[in-house]
């Protein structure tokens, strides 16, 4: 089963402005255009089974109705393959009434977004957020390391989310980006001794720019095959969870870069699927 856990879908009706923003913010295309029927094509031309949708709320106001919208979406494409987790701002004031709903609806986890929330993840707002969601045994996905549309802006640092760990304690924490975008030296100095859990999104290969922008051929080079393989040494198979930050990376593309990994086929398996079977599936604490 191949699941990919980091994906991003909008609204039909502001799809288009909201892909044309980013990409323009972003310098880079996307790969398909930001709503749920162009991710179930890219899905079935990738051959993926399930992809974990991530909204991120940008302010407040926007909390409730997303989270009301990720359980709708959940009701009506449970057998489409497509299943969505909730989110969390850390100004919501009633963080800990919604996170219950979250719970309650049936969406397993949260994501969220220090760069876009403007919030350092170590910050008191967040932490009595995780703190909370550990109680309730969900998920919590959080962008880490700099943010391509936020150049040098890094609310989300290895040095924060080790805090976090070592204040918290361990929980189902899973940091995006191969634990921090662009601070892989950090990640692995920092974090491989602990039980946070990685994603693979917008992290492998080469960017792909847009061709009306100019990029040093330098800044497009993320992480090559050795250097994944690093990761895989110090976090192991197990930690690492199969994402692509679709529409922001080809489906098809990161799947292909991972079964070319020189790993055995069951660690392919692991970091494909199997991972986030049993991160999503493991019951929840009583």
């Amino acid at each position: 089963m191949i699941i990919d856990v980091h994906t991003h879908i909008f609204p039909d009706k502001i799809a288009a402005a909201v892909i044309d923003k980013l990409s323009r913010v972003s310098r880079t295309p996307a790969f398909t255009d930001g709503t749920l029927d162009d991710l179930l094509k890219s899905m079935d031309a990738a051959q993926i089974d399930l992809s974990i949708v991530l909204p991120v709320a940008t302010n407040t106001s926007q909390v409730e109705k997303i989270n009301s919208s990720a359980a709708a979406l959940n009701e009506k494409f449970a057998d489409a393959g497509i299943f969505s987790l909730g989110c969390i701002h850390p100004d919501y004031t009633n963080y800990r009434e919604e996170l219950d709903r979250v719970k309650n609806r049936g969406l397993k986890g949260i994501k969220i977004h220090p760069v876009y929330q403007d919030t350092n993840l170590d910050d008191l707002k967040f932490l009595r957020i995780l703190d909370r969601a550990a109680e309730l045994d969900l998920i919590v996905v959080a962008h880490a390391g700099l943010d391509i549309g936020f150049p040098g802006v890094v609310n989300c640092s290895p040095q924060m989310a080790r805090h976090v760990v070592d204040t918290v304690g361990d929980f189902k924490f899973v940091l995006a980006h191969m634990g921090g975008w662009k601070n892989w030296d950090d990640v692995l100095k920092l974090l491989g001794d602990t039980k946070v859990f990685i994603d693979t999104a917008f992290s492998t290969g080469t960017i792909v720019p847009r061709n009306d922008c100019r990029w040093e051929p330098a800044d497009l080079k993320l992480l090559d095959a050795a250097q994944f393989m690093t990761f895989v040494k110090v976090f192991g198979a197990d930690r690492i969870l199969f994402g692509t930050d679709s529409p922001w990376s080809s489906q098809r593309d990161s799947l292909e870069f991972i079964r070319a990994l020189p790993l055995a086929d069951a660690d392919k398996n692991k970091i494909l699927g199997d991972n986030a079977k049993r991160l999503l599936l493991t019951p929840d604490k009583k």
